[in-house]
């Protein structure tokens, strides 16, 4: 089993939900000081060796591809991927790669993880996907004119864009998979006390994170949603749907566009530079 963002938050409690089912886990953390730390602590709590450390820099495309690479190469089989990895930014800032942070890490980086991690997804079946998106999807539009987000940037509005793409993404992707054994689906994990909010240089955020946190879920609380998703015998067969505390919950309409997750699916093929044989339409 796979986790992104396993560090800390949700993620960290997802990893350790799973380790402590003695599921073979894999982290994978930006920092190797706090993922180190994290990996410590799942193997001690859970009991559970069998948890290793990848480092992957999702504002790296390059740090994707190798990621995916290893799996592929070191793991003879991935039933479940959750990809939970994802920041808000409070100024625009971009991705080594020249993409708005928002977008570049919270959907083209899991986009094409899950992508260069499908075959061995579609070896391993029956296997899971899962997205965390976010109820912000609500506040978001597909902006094709300015997907990074350069004219008049803000952040819900960049930040709703890319948990918007989570969702498209998903549900174009259960699509694909359809007679696979392969699931895919995604969830708002409700308002949960994590780092999320924090600047990664200079730590703005942190003051706010904390008064705020009496109001918020756990980690472990909301963390529960994806590890439903992730090993519940009732939905095994379920694909494309969206879950709020492990309940289907129906999304809004543009989320059921299918021209419109088709266009967002080829746009972000050609960012990534999967199939790059094919020719699109430069937006």
């Amino acid at each position: 089993m796979v986790v992104t963002g396993a560090n800390s938050g949700m993620g960290k409690a997802t990893a350790l939900a799973f380790a402590r089912l003695d599921a073979h886990v894999i982290m994978i953390c930006r920092n190797e000081a706090k993922g180190i730390e994290a990996q410590q602590e799942v193997i001690q709590e859970s009991g559970n060796t069998k948890v290793d450390l990848l480092l992957c820099d999702f504002s790296k495309l390059e740090d994707v591809r190798q990621t995916a690479a290893h799996i592929n190469q070191h793991y003879t089989r991935l039933d479940v991927l959750v990809n939970n990895a994802a920041i808000i930014s409070t100024k625009r800032q971009e991705t080594v790669d020249g993409f708005e942070l928002q977008f570049g890490v919270n959907h083209l980086a899991p986009f094409l993880l899950t992508n260069l991690l499908l075959d061995k997804l579609k070896e391993s079946a029956p296997s899971r996907i899962i997205n965390v998106s976010s109820g912000a999807y609500k506040f978001g539009k597909i902006s094709f004119n300015d997907l990074q987000s350069t004219k008049g940037y803000r952040t819900f509005k960049a930040y709703g864009q890319s948990k918007l793409a989570n969702i498209l993404f998903t549900y174009e992707l259960a699509r694909r998979l359809e007679g696979s054994e392969v699931t895919a689906n995604t969830l708002h994990p409700g308002a949960v006390s994590t780092n999320l909010g924090i600047d990664r240089q200079t730590g703005f955020g942190k003051t706010i994170v904390k008064m705020l946190k009496p109001f918020f879920q756990t980690p472990a609380e909301g963390a529960s949603t994806a590890i439903y998703l992730a090993t519940a015998d009732e939905i095994a067969t379920i694909s494309g749907t969206y879950f709020i505390n492990k309940k289907q919950v129906k999304t809004n309409a543009q989320t059921h566009d299918e021209a419109l997750a088709k266009r967002l699916w080829s746009v972000s093929e050609e960012l990534v530079g999967l199939n790059t044989g094919k020719k699109h339409i430069s937006e």
